[in-house]
Parts: structure tokens; sequence; C-alpha cells
């Protein structure tokens, strides 16, 4: 049964929902745009066009009618804004999924949107909150935080196959074993299909299970053994990298801007 405020005004809507760690929502769908905020755990979402990890402190952006899946990594609390075209127009959210970075005056604004109530004399309130809550949306940074997927079967069946188990060590070959294709065929076809070479697409994958396990509690030293990065080190400097902070730091300032 779909809400009634995914389908009627206001043009916006806040709600606050707690998951217990392990939680998987199976592919569904929103008729309206869903910004949603992990206050605390990460999440991991899957879509035919690829996969996105949301640590603790970011948001990710699910356009309306687009069918996903969700897993819970860690107890989550996540604030859902649902908005309709016109907002997600207005926040200059796209057609396609984004991981956002989240400032601290968003989540005090979403904060302040759980809090109004619903009779008429909230009704001016609510209109600013919400008017500043899209404006704020609209200024936050994309993260590189995704993964694309293949449309062909065979590839696609080989990327599911690697992400159940991501490790540094698999081979182009050992994938193109997987596809059933020789080293060329895939090499051309994988490029063709991601728009990315098998070992940079090898890699941000890593990173987003990586950032997952983090997120959940495990060591930096587990997760380079566990990803088959050849040392603790080696893994710190491809994350950093590639989000601009080492993972320790990446952590500890998710923790510090928890709100909730």
């Amino acid at each position: 049964m779909i809400p009634i405020f995914e389908t009627s005004a206001p043009e916006a809507v806040v709600t606050l929902r707690d998951y217990a760690s392990g939680t998987v929502f199976p592919r569904h769908t929103h008729p309206r745009g869903q910004f949603a905020y992990a206050s605390t755990g990460a999440l991991r979402m899957f879509t035919d066009l690829g996969n996105w990890v949301v640590p603790p402190q970011r948001a990710i952006w699910v356009p309306g009618g687009v069918p996903h899946e969700m897993h819970m990594r860690g107890d989550v609390v996540m604030l859902n804004t649902y908005l309709d075209d016109r907002a997600a127009e207005r926040a200059g959210l796209l057609g396609r999924c984004q991981v956002f970075d989240v400032s601290p005056l968003l989540r005090h604004l979403l904060e302040a949107a759980l809090a109004i109530g619903p009779s008429p004399a909230s009704a001016v309130r609510q209109h600013c909150i919400l008017t500043l809550l899209i404006d704020e949306i609209s200024t936050m940074p994309e993260l590189p935080l995704s993964a694309p997927l293949p449309a062909e079967p065979r590839l696609a069946q080989a990327c599911q196959r690697f992400m159940d188990a991501p490790a540094q060590t698999v081979s182009l070959d050992e994938m193109a074993d997987w596809s059933n294709m020789s080293r060329r065929t895939f090499t051309r076809h994988f490029h063709d299909g991601t728009g990315m070479t098998f070992v940079a697409w090898r890699q941000q994958v890593c990173l987003l299970e990586a950032t997952a396990r983090l997120s959940h509690g495990a060591s930096i030293t587990q997760v380079a053994f566990e990803l088959g990065f050849s040392s603790s080190s080696a893994f710190t400097s491809v994350f950093r990298r590639n989000l601009g902070d080492s993972p320790a730091r990446y952590l500890a300032k998710s923790k510090a801007a928890s709100v909730f």
C-alpha cells in the first residue's frame, strides 16, 4: 500500500525509520523520489544499473519509479525525504541514483522537518523549512560510491559473482572465464557496458565493500586483508585517493557528525 504522502502534497515529506542490522528490503519502487539519509549505520542499494554504498551520515537519491533493493549494514536510523517532481528538479536531483554528502545544516533541517506537527498553524513554518531543505540538497556534492553493472547477461552474471565475494586478487582472465569470453572480447564488452576498465571497476567495487565493512565496525587491517590488498597502507592509499580521506578519518567524521 502506497503511503498517501507519496502521491499528494506537500512537495516534500520527511519520515524517520529504524532498521535492524541485516534487514533487506526486496526490490520495490516509490511514486516519488527518495532522498534516503543514513543517520547511523550503512546501507547498500542495488538496481539493474549498478550498486551503491551509503556510509553513515551520507544520503542516496533514488528517482521515483526506479526499482531498487536495500540492505542494512549495522542498525540503521534512516531519514527519508520523499520529493515530488518539481521539488526534485529544484534540488538539482537527476534521473539517476546518486550518493551525496550531507552538511550539518541539512541534518538539522531534516531534524526540524520531523518535529513539525500536522496542525494548520504549522503550515508556514513547514513551508519555510522544506524550502530551505530542498535548497540545501541542491548544494550537496556527489560522492563516488557507486559501481555500474553491464546489461550484457554473461557480464552481469560474472559481475554479480564478483560482488558476492569481491577481492583485488580476482584477475581479468578469471572474469573472462566466468563470462565465457576471450580476454579481448571481455575487455571490449566490459568497457562498452560500464564505461570503465575491469581493473578500475574491480577497485571501485572493493572500495564500496570496504566502506560498508568499515562502517559496520571491521578494522582497516581486516578489511585490507579480506579484500586482497597487498597491505593496510596500500588500501589506505587507494581509499584516500578515491574518497579524499584516510579510512580512519573518513569514519571518524561520520561518527562525529551524528545528530540523532
